[in-house]
């Protein structure tokens, strides 16, 4: 996951700004002169320097913040043809169903989205998985990667991709730090549930089988919405994302990604610890080697959920994946057997997808294939409001 960084400024005094993130990054203990730290602090200077945003880059830089190789995949406005084959060298079939682009507006501002439709008149209302991509990643790209359209085509599922703007936040990562993003009724949570809302009225999905899954800061939102929103998302995928309310700034954002947490006193007025309270159905992915967003915080998403859900059996089983990735899988189930958390430890993997495709970025192709587990623990799960 990039930097949660959203430089929507007026005139300023760069030298001023640059001086007070490096204190404030020095108060907080971390290490401003070498390694990721020192990357992101030249990446502000620039910003600074230049009086802009700084620009996306494929540099030393990129490389220091996320640990996979980014690339840029095409729309479906690059495709061959407007029936959306994929253009010439493209790895893998688009899908028969089809994708199309949205605006949405609402009190809390407006968003891009891309809603895949699977082919055919489905016999009942259909589900709806929400999925939100990671920083720098687009609708089309984080569609190629996980292979989702494709698997809602045999699930006979809705696929929604949200798209963050780059003028919410510069490196389009969701802002999942924000205390105004983080609340019910307000902010990107208010936006994206008002998307779903228009999905549902337009398409009459199954409102007891909707559901919302991310990577990075992605997840981290996800966590959020299955927060503020319990009532709309009968379950939540987190992929390489953090717990509920494990950041209110900047530099608490950067220090939770790290693994930090209540390290910032001193650095910014003490805020009350936001507390997951809602027992939603949830299914974690982390990377073992995640260096960009460290495994505590998919252990701590766990604990959050543990913490709602009460009592519940834990159980778990070690494999390897076709792909010879070795991972470590926890259920953790009611007294009648019925699953609420499930968690992957995915040993050796880093900050990407686990499963996902070439054709997208940050994907790691060793497996297991998160699309597909979370589909299927999607699916498994009593219908929300259901007896």
């Amino acid at each position: 996951m990039k930097n949660p960084f959203n430089a929507r400024a007026p005139s300023f005094d760069a030298a001023a700004i640059n001086a007070t993130i490096k204190r404030a990054l020095a108060a907080a203990g971390l290490d401003t002169k070498t390694g990721l730290m020192h990357e992101v602090t030249e990446t502000v200077r620039r910003a600074l320097a230049g009086g802009r945003s700084a620009p996306r880059s494929s540099g030393a830089t990129d490389a220091a913040v996320i640990d996979v190789a980014a690339r840029v995949v095409p729309g479906a406005e690059d495709a061959d043809t407007s029936r959306g084959r994929p253009p010439s060298g493209r790895a893998t079939r688009q899908p028969p169903g089809s994708f199309e682009a949205y605006e949405f507006s609402n009190a809390a501002g407006s968003r891009a989205y891309k809603l895949y439709v699977p082919a055919g008149k489905p016999a009942a209302p259909r589900p709806l998985l929400v999925m939100l991509h990671g920083c720098t990643q687009s609708a089309d790209d984080f569609a190629a990667g996980t292979q989702m359209n494709k698997l809602a085509d045999e699930q006979g599922c809705l696929i929604l991709y949200p798209e963050q703007a780059a003028q919410a936040n510069t490196s389009k990562c969701w802002n999942w730090f924000k205390p105004q993003d983080q609340e019910r009724g307000a902010g990107e949570p208010a936006l994206i549930a008002g998307i779903v809302g228009e999905i549902a009225r337009r398409h009459g999905t199954d409102p007891r089988r909707i559901f919302v899954a991310g990577l990075s800061a992605g997840a981290a939102m996800a966590v959020v919405l299955g927060e503020t929103y319990p009532e709309l998302f009968a379950g939540v995928g987190a992929h390489s994302g953090l717990p509920y309310g494990s950041a209110h700034d900047i530099p608490s954002a950067l220090s939770a990604m790290k693994g930090g947490r209540g390290a910032m006193s001193g650095m910014t007025r003490a805020r009350p610890a936001k507390k997951a309270q809602q027992a939603v159905p949830i299914i974690v992915f982390h990377g073992d080697r995640d260096h960009t967003v460290q495994q505590s915080n998919g252990a701590q998403i766990v604990q959050q959920a543990r913490d709602a859900h009460g009592a519940l059996v834990v159980s778990t089983q070690t494999g390897s994946s076709s792909g010879g990735r070795k991972f470590s899988r926890s259920v953790h189930a009611d007294a009648s057997g019925q699953p609420w958390i499930e968690s992957w430890t995915l040993h050796g993997a880093g900050h990407a997808w686990s499963g996902g495709h070439a054709s997208g970025s940050y994907t790691d192709g060793h497996g297991p294939d998160a699309s597909a587990e979370m589909l299927r623990f999607f699916m498994a799960l009593p219908r929300a409001g259901s007896a």
